[in-house]
């Protein structure tokens, strides 16, 4: 088998109207891709690897997420993301009886959903693109959904593209949280060949539902980590963003999430930077957050409400100073804020050691730390 490779693109990815980025382009293995969580592999949560990197001398570090503690020191303050993960994706009925998945993704203001529409297919389900506006959708226990308009941030991007985003409303029998426990399973991609429980897609310290897909690269933290951690000084500061789908497709912006930033957290990672502490998000939803509460002179500020906020490097990272996050495919949108932080040869370094090692990639997979 030859050994991946790691190679620059060279066609340039839309993050936006006025920013472009030559997007890494990599061969990812299947073999590389996750396709079970780590316990049914033996492990527990803390078992999975974790690449240490550091920014300013290009040093990689290959550890297991149990030895977290011996690259974080006293005063550092750890951002945690608490959402929890929603069973977000629903069967659902077309009029002429053909079976497609819903996946709710982002409950809007106005009691309006941004959902997406999958096909069903022999390795998993592909994005729908043939739905029309007025359409209604049967769910279970004679709930319904109707697309009302195609959903884009900026429909200038894909002006007539196909849809695979839609603004809808539900008709449920119930509350939504029941309408879920009852009828709904964790959204999942190709790669994860079987349903696994919801309590599979939680972190440990998730304290309100509202994410469609996980928050994942906490996923690793347990409980007994956690207050090892805080005995030996390290901080943990909670903030909240519901994360939508992630299946974006291409030239496709990042859409509005729901973010609530406390006072307590922003006084204390404010507090943090003052003092030279390091502010080390866990989870590229923590930075989206993170960066639309704080200012161009790195104070942070408690905030609520939804953030349009796209990270790429021409725009910078001012709100934290390391990054806990899985390993992303090639070309995703998140490689943008990884290079935000790091610095393209950084970031080219890492991932090349990465496939080099063997790391395993998506929700279930292995992390990486990058520090300063």
């Amino acid at each position: 088998m030859s050994a991946p490779t790691l190679t620059l693109s060279k066609n340039a990815d839309v993050l936006d109207r006025s920013v472009q980025l030559d997007g890494l382009k990599f061969d990812l293995p299947t073999e590389l891709e996750a396709h079970e969580p780590p316990e049914a592999r033996g492990l527990t949560r803390d078992e999975v690897r974790l690449m240490v990197s550091y920014r300013s001398t290009d040093r990689v570090v290959h550890a297991r997420f149990h030895d977290l503690g011996s690259f974080v020191t006293v005063g550092d303050v750890v951002v945690i993301n608490t959402s929890g993960t929603l069973p977000a994706a629903l069967n659902a009925t077309r009029s002429d009886n053909s079976p497609i998945e819903l996946h709710l993704s982002t409950h809007l203001p106005g009691d309006v959903w941004i959902v997406e529409l999958r096909q069903l297919g022999p390795k998993g389900t592909l994005p729908f693109l043939q739905a029309i506006s007025g359409e209604m959708l049967r769910l279970p226990e004679g709930a319904t959904v109707t697309l009302l308009a195609p959903y884009a941030l900026d429909r200038s991007i894909t002006p007539h593209g196909p849809t695979r985003l839609w603004l809808a409303t539900l008709r449920l029998p119930c509350a939504l949280s029941d309408y879920l426990n009852r009828h709904g399973f964790p959204i999942r991609y190709s790669y994860i060949p079987q349903v696994w429980p919801i309590e599979y897609y939680q972190t440990v310290y998730a304290t309100e539902a509202g994410s469609s897909e996980m928050p994942s690269a906490g996923r690793p933290f347990t409980a007994e980590l956690i207050t090892q951690l805080v005995a030996r000084g390290v901080q943990f500061a909670p903030l909240i963003l519901h994360t939508g789908v992630a299946s974006l497709e291409n030239h496709e912006p990042p859409y509005e999430e729901y973010y609530r930033v406390s006072l307590e957290t922003a006084r204390l990672i404010t507090t943090a930077r003052s003092s030279g502490k390091r502010i080390i998000a866990v989870g590229t939803t923590v930075i989206r957050a993170l960066e639309t509460v704080t200012d161009r002179d790195s104070i942070t500020h408690p905030g609520e409400g939804w953030t349009n906020v796209i990270v790429t490097p021409a725009r910078g990272i001012r709100s934290v100073d390391g990054l806990l996050t899985g390993l992303h495919e090639p070309r995703a949108t998140h490689l943008a804020m990884l290079e935000a932080l790091t610095g393209r040869r950084h970031l080219e370094i890492t991932y090349t050691a990465a496939l080099r090692e063997r790391y395993l990639w998506h929700e279930f997979g292995d992390v990486h730390l990058i520090l300063p």
